[in-house]
């Protein structure tokens, strides 16, 4: 596919499994983790409440009716005021498609779908190393110097 094509961002619903199984393959083959995309999907009836929910946010960039990026994201409803924000969880556009914009695209649908959420602020975090998404990220934001921590829901003996 030739970098001319048209793009169109589609936000998926419940009636898009198919598109949202092409999202999973491409982020796997994106980050290099086809194995975690891809060896336990979730079963239909968990996309389908997933897709249908009120917090989960689903972009498929596609050419040619095929996946090549998206996002996921979930909208976080804040205690401290009537307002949410946007978590981008996953963002990735195939190898063969990326330089096109799609990513930029993507963010930019992404802020629209914010706005008439009345969220205030959309988030992500980069990988040390993964330059190109730091660069991405650095055009459209402001970059923050956070640590991330994991916190294990059970102990290694298996209590929690």
């Amino acid at each position: 596919m030739s970098s001319s094509e048209p793009i169109s961002i589609r936000q998926l619903s419940a009636n898009d499994l198919p598109l949202m199984e092409g999202l999973l393959t491409t982020f796997g083959e994106a980050f290099d983790e086809v194995d975690t995309y891809r060896s336990s999907r979730p079963s239909t009836a968990y996309l389908k409440r997933l897709l249908s929910s009120d917090y989960f946010i689903a972009l498929a960039a596609l050419k040619n009716r095929s996946v090549v990026g998206g996002i996921a994201a979930y909208e976080l409803q804040k205690f401290e005021q009537e307002r949410s924000e946007i978590y981008i969880y996953d963002l990735a556009v195939a190898a063969a498609h990326r330089r096109e914009g799609i990513a930029t695209a993507l963010i930019q649908e992404l802020k629209k779908i914010a706005v008439a959420r009345a969220a205030y602020v959309i988030f992500v975090q980069a990988d040390i190393g993964d330059d190109p998404a730091i660069a991405l990220y650095t055009k459209l934001g402001v970059r923050e110097e956070v640590l991330h921590f994991d916190i294990a829901v059970a102990s290694d003996d298996g209590t929690s």
